[in-house]
């Protein structure tokens, strides 16, 4: 077993691993830092395959977009440092069906197409090329992706807002008791007595 091998499996390990105890773990802060770390070894996958500006697209946009947004929506709830409620069994079998049926789906699909290189000489990744084709609305641009990348940005702020807002409830006005007129007639009873006494 060489070295390349040992390192895929440990990528492999620490996404696979990052995403079940993400999605296992009660507690949501525990669930958003082995997100991370899930996110962070996808992007070693990236390293591996000599795709470094897809890497840093990826530590850019997840890691370093989504997951800190998700972190500061954490931090300003309440109940960041409260276990979750314990999912119904009906919810939890349904997404291991989910999962189990999108992991066979994809293994059918990588099977039955045979992925061929163009042949072509790749581009010099300078800044110059990268822009280009990044705003580039040919067979091979990106602009379509780059759109949805900063849709997915404000799709997840959006939603660190929502979760972040505190809910205020209005303040219930309560009426003060009425005190039953029993001191008057008691004052009236005493003076009655000293008159008597007199």
């Amino acid at each position: 077993m060489d070295a390349r091998t040992i390192i895929f499996y440990l990528l492999a390990a620490t996404v696979i691993g990052g995403g079940l105890m993400a999605v296992t773990s009660r507690k949501i802060f525990r669930s958003a830092v082995f997100l991370l770390f899930s996110l962070i070894g996808i992007a070693g996958f990236y390293f591996f395959l000599d795709q470094e500006f897809i890497a840093a697209v990826q530590v850019v946009v997840y890691v370093g977009g989504i997951v800190v947004l998700i972190l500061f929506s954490i931090f300003l709830t309440h109940g960041s440092g409260e276990d979750m409620k314990k999912p119904a069994l009906g919810r939890a079998v349904f997404s291991a069906l989910a999962a189990a049926i999108g992991c066979v789906l994809t293994m059918y699909l990588i099977s039955e197409h045979t992925f061929q290189g163009s042949g072509k000489p790749a581009l010099e990744p300078s800044a110059g090329n990268i822009g280009a084709q990044m705003l580039s609305v040919t067979e091979y641009g990106f602009i379509l992706p780059f759109e949805v990348v900063s849709m997915l940005l404000l799709a997840a702020m959006i939603g660190c807002i929502v979760i972040a807002i505190k809910v205020k409830v209005p303040e219930q006005k309560v009426m003060p008791k009425i005190k039953e007129e029993t001191e008057p007639v008691e004052l009236e009873v005493v003076e009655e007595l000293k008159t008597e006494e007199v």
